[in-house]
């Protein structure tokens, strides 16, 4: 505690001042640019990832960036993300997964979890990115079925927020963009979904992942097997 009370002085008598007309100007309003959906994870500084501004990112952190779908729970994620788009007009929506992550280590490996049954019960959500793993991914190993299951989970949860008729109506309009992205921690690089709604590209460099996730889930709503296993 007594490094964060100290930072807690250095922002008071150093950042703030800095920066006074900005956070006055916040202390009226905000507009985001956009939700950031992310891992509680520690390691995920997410205005520190996109080197944000105060009031750049209307941010919802839960263990696992978890999106429940529509109708199986209205808690403070499902909350957030409604007053983001319908409060706050905000018409970007980022939801990022991370490396070693801890809440899809759980989803691998579920009993690790029985002296935690709220931590158990709410990775379940994420339970359709391990089955979608396993199946595409047959005999690879722990690691290599972890880096599957946070790729499969980000598509899994982008997919669950189009369950929420406040999100699907917006997305169909073209009025909303949903973007799914990776972070490695490791390296600093992020990758994001393309235009198929399944392959990751990188992002920061010429390659660029879909601005639209509308557009990926349209082109395998068709795919049975694939959507089946999500």
């Amino acid at each position: 505690m007594r490094k964060l009370l100290e930072g807690l002085s250095l922002f008071q008598r150093v950042a703030y001042p800095r920066h006074r007309k900005l956070f006055e100007r916040l202390a009226k309003n905000q507009t985001p640019q956009a939700v950031f959906i992310s891992c509680s994870d520690s390691r995920v500084v997410t205005n520190l990832l996109v080197q944000a501004e105060p009031g750049d990112l209307f941010i919802i952190r839960n263990a696992g960036n978890i999106i429940p779908p529509a109708g199986s729970s209205y808690g403070g994620t499902t909350a957030s993300l409604e007053y983001a788009i319908v409060a706050l007009g905000i018409r970007d929506v980022i939801l990022c997964g991370h490396s070693n992550c801890g809440a899809m280590k759980g989803v691998l490996h579920p009993e690790t979890l029985d002296g935690m049954p709220a931590v158990r019960q709410w990775v379940s959500y994420a339970d359709a990115a391990r089955r979608a793993a396993v199946a595409a991914h047959p005999g690879a190993s722990d690691d290599e079925m972890l880096e599957r299951v946070v790729d499969f989970n980000v598509i899994a949860q982008v997919r669950n927020m189009m369950t929420f008729p406040f999100v699907s109506r917006l997305v169909e309009k073209g009025e909303l963009q949903l973007h799914g992205w990776v972070y490695d921690i490791a390296t600093g690089r992020v990758k994001g979904l393309d235009a198929s709604g399944r392959r990751f590209v990188p992002l920061g460099g010429d390659e660029k992942g879909s601005p639209d996730e509308r557009n990926a889930l349209a082109s395998v709503e068709g795919d049975e097997e694939f959507w089946e296993r999500l």
